[in-house]
């Protein structure tokens, strides 16, 4: 489907980079996630950092995912002229690039 993951990074402090089919490219933070059920594993970071895709979503090894449709709906825009989410501390999205996000 259009919304689909098509490329997903993990990043620091349970955030991950995500890039959907329809082009959008963003930030969903799992912080909210992690005391419930199933998620709790991911607290783990080594197995946090095990992030792919499978059939769309972004998912883990032990079967945990996000729905591509969550990812849409949650996930801070990276877009140029979109709004900044400030519980994240991103810089504003006409400045950021994906590189940025992926050097430490």
């Amino acid at each position: 489907m259009y919304w689909d993951a098509k490329f997903v990074k993990p990043l620091p402090d349970y955030l991950i980079y995500v890039e959907l089919e329809n082009g959008k490219k963003g930030i969903f933070d799992l912080k909210p996630y992690l005391d419930c059920g199933v998620f709790q594993e991911l607290r783990n970071v080594h197995y946090f950092n095990q992030v792919d895709i499978f059939l769309g979503a972004v998912s883990w090894p032990n079967e945990q995912d996000i729905a591509p449709e969550t990812l849409l709906a949650e996930m801070v825009s990276l877009e140029p002229g979109s709004t900044t989410n400030t519980r994240l501390n991103l810089p504003t999205p006409e400045i950021v690039t994906p590189l940025e996000l992926f050097t430490e």
